[in-house]
């Protein structure tokens, strides 16, 4: 068998595939993950950067006012604003012009005062983000410093890049991870798949190698050889099943073959009576076989059934009635009184094929008991004969299985009424088993649930 590629698989599957949803599953749920934590880790580092930022504006505005505040500052502090270098500095009056600026102030602003607030602000002064903050001075006068904050600006664009960046690519590396280990853990599944895949009704034989890991591939391993072995066994079964039928049809057909040839070659030997009787009895015998054929198909599809309430009592004594009718001595004394739920012609047939069975296996008695107990109803045909071995109890119930000489074809049986017995049983709701009898011969025990 060709080799399958996993680029076609992937190529004709693509996301619907298990290792496809999960590969898209891991890296939606990453994704998330990870935008929330870049936007957080944004909101947080520049509410850092600005709080920081602030402080600082507002430790170097506090050092300015008490300079500029009080004796010795001067009427507004004029002199000692103009002689701050680097620093936008300006001193406002209470009518909101510029008493004071310093050199950068003035260069940058001219006479245009800094909007004064109670909070930090931030505005662009000469192309470059600045923080704003004020305090009152003495004499209605307020200063007011820009602190640049060019520094937190290019840092936290820095971070935004790197998060852009680094976000597609850890996605990619989640995605291009659990697309390998998911197609890594798949892969026995892949080899299982191809192997039951080239397994025909030929080569039931073969079985798919279990990965020595014990885990989930392991049991779906172990779980499909278990399914082949019942398949093998069930195919294995099947062909002995029309192989012993075959068999089984071709012995009334070839006996009445040969009759009808030694008549036609030899009249002398034979007269038409007898050829007429043998035809008859072959032909009976052939009926019976392709009619329990047909019965055991149905009980295997499980269909054909008339379920109604039934006296199981009754079926029960009218067998004992007509096994006594053949000179039989049967012991009728266990029937009592249950009703089940099933279809009386089957059930009918369970009875007649125990019952015929003892009746040729018997030496000398038969029992039949219908006994009811809590939700359930025991029907037991015991005899006096040989009885079956304890290893073959189970194989009894096959069909065409015949024990013994006194269990053959020849004593009467075709090794399909027990199997009959079994399939009806389980029809209806019920088991059947064998055992020992009181006598040392054979017990058959049929379960059956009791009608409502």
């Amino acid at each position: 068998m060709p080799a399958i590629d996993w680029r076609q698989t992937v190529a004709s599957r693509g996301w619907r595939s298990v290792r496809g949803r999960t590969t898209l599953g891991a890296t939606l749920v990453v994704a998330v993950a990870l935008l929330i934590g870049a936007f957080s880790f944004y909101g947080i580092l520049s509410s850092s950067i600005h709080a920081s930022a602030e402080r600082a504006a507002e430790q170097r505005l506090d050092e300015l006012a008490g300079r500029f505040d009080g004796p010795g500052g001067g009427p507004g502090g004029e002199r000692g604003v103009d002689s701050l270098d680097d620093e936008i500095v300006q001193i406002i009056g209470e009518d909101g012009a510029v008493k004071a600026a310093s050199e950068d102030a003035r260069d940058e602003l001219g006479s245009t005062a800094l909007p004064l607030s109670d909070h930090a602000g931030t505005m662009t002064i000469g192309g470059e983000p600045m923080l704003v903050v004020s305090d009152d001075l003495d004499d209605d006068e307020t200063l007011v410093l820009a602190v640049s904050i060019e520094d937190g600006v290019e840092t936290l664009s820095t971070v935004a890049v790197l998060l852009t960046v680094a976000v597609p690519l850890l996605l990619l590396l989640v995605a291009i991870t659990t697309w390998l280990v998911v197609g890594r853990a798949l892969r026995p599944v892949t080899r299982i798949r191809q192997e039951v895949d080239g397994i025909t009704a030929e080569h039931l034989h073969r079985r798919v190698e279990v990965p020595p890991s014990s885990d989930e591939i392991a049991a779906l391993a172990t779980t499909m050889n278990r399914m082949l072995d019942r398949l093998d066994a069930s195919a294995t079964a099947q062909r002995r099943f029309v192989s012993d039928a075959s068999h089984e049809l071709r012995s009334p057909l070839a006996t009445i073959r040969q009759h009808a040839e030694l008549a036609q070659a030899h009249p002398a030997t034979t007269s038409i009576g007898e050829l007429a009787e043998v035809v008859s009895d072959e032909g009976l015998r052939l009926q019976g076989i392709v009619e329990s054929l047909l019965l055991l198909a149905r009980l295997d599809e499980g269909g054909g059934t008339h379920d109604e309430a039934i006296d199981l009592d009754d079926l029960a004594l009218g067998e004992v009635r007509r096994l006594r009718s053949r000179g039989i001595e049967v012991d009728g004394s266990g029937i009592r009184a249950a009703r089940v739920e099933g279809d009386p012609r089957l059930l009918g047939q369970l009875l007649r094929n125990l019952a015929d069975n003892a009746a040729r296996h018997s030496a000398a008695r038969v029992a039949i008991s219908v006994i009811p107990q809590d939700s359930w109803v025991f029907v037991t045909v015991e005899d006096d004969g040989s009885g079956v071995p304890a290893d073959e109890r189970d194989r009894i119930f096959e069909r065409f299985v015949r024990l013994d000489e006194a269990r053959s074809r020849d004593a009467g049986g075709s090794g399909l009424g027990l199997a009959i017995v079994q399939g009806i049983a389980a029809a209806t709701g019920g088991t059947v088993s064998v055992d020992s009898s009181r006598w040392g011969g054979a017990r058959f025990v049929v379960t059956l649930p009791l009608s409502a």
